[in-house]
């Protein structure tokens, strides 16, 4: 099939705002900032926002870009994004947040977990600070297992198992997540030292082991309520989040 030749001043236009980061195989394509004006708490902020996609092949060609990407359907596959608040480049203190895309939390506002609730505030925070990063991990549902898997999970959560026995016995690892491509797109975006809206410390793992310059942790707790209390003790029982004595009261 013949391909389109694209318009000399739509290959200037995106040439601008395509990035290659280059791995060990392939490359990631970040394409952005893009002004993204958002609703937060009744009141409009403007983050960058970028985009990104694996790729196999390693091309600055933006025709070449296009090319290929126009002879599959993306819209079936998973692509992350970051949405940027301030200077985060040069501010000598940024916040940032890895958040894993969850389907029932983030977009239906589901209290069986709390990851909606901690989407809003790590956003807020951000935005409070001065500047910061949001990680949106497209690839993380269900700590990585993906939607339909996620589904099955929750049957037998509501068969009394919890959300580790849940992974597990569908074959699954507990958490299956990987923070590298996140890793990369953050080292092109700054350099100085992060702080790391979390309660999980593999993720604090993840950047120090690939040499992030890490100047602390801000905990996110909150939301607790009678559909998530367990899945909080879980969280913090069997998979090792750090607590904070509110997150999950006693029985």
């Amino acid at each position: 099939m013949a391909t389109k030749t694209i318009d000399p001043k739509v290959i200037s236009i995106l040439n601008e705002k395509i990035q290659l980061i280059k791995r060990e195989e392939g490359a990631i394509y970040l394409v952005g900032p893009i002004k993204l004006p958002v609703n937060l708490f009744g009141e409009t902020v403007i983050f960058q926002w970028y985009c990104w996609l694996n790729c196999g092949e390693v091309t600055e060609d933006p025709q070449r870009i296009i090319d290929k990407l126009s002879a599959v359907n993306l819209a079936e596959m998973q692509q992350s994004s970051v949405l940027v608040y301030g200077d985060f480049q040069n501010a000598d203190e940024a916040l940032i947040r890895f958040h894993s895309i969850c389907h029932t939390g983030d977009i239906f506002g589901s209290k069986r977990c709390d990851c909606g609730y901690q989407l809003k505030q790590a956003m807020k925070h951000i935005v409070e600070h001065g500047n910061g990063a949001l990680f949106y991990l497209a690839n993380h549902e269900g700590r990585g297992i993906g939607l339909f898997s996620k589904a099955m999970a929750y049957v037998l959560q509501e068969n009394g198992y919890d959300t580790v026995d849940a992974n597990l016995e569908l074959g699954f690892k507990d958490d299956a997540r990987n923070y590298s491509d996140a890793i990369e797109v953050l080292k092109k975006l700054r350099t100085k030292p992060v702080t790391l809206i979390t309660n999980n410390p593999k993720k604090l793992a993840a950047l120090k082991n690939a040499g992030m310059n890490v100047a602390g942790r801000e905990q996110l707790w909150g939301d607790v309520s009678e559909f998530n209390v367990n899945y909080l003790k879980t969280k913090v029982e069997r998979a090792g989040h750090l607590r904070e004595e509110s997150c999950c009261p006693d029985d």
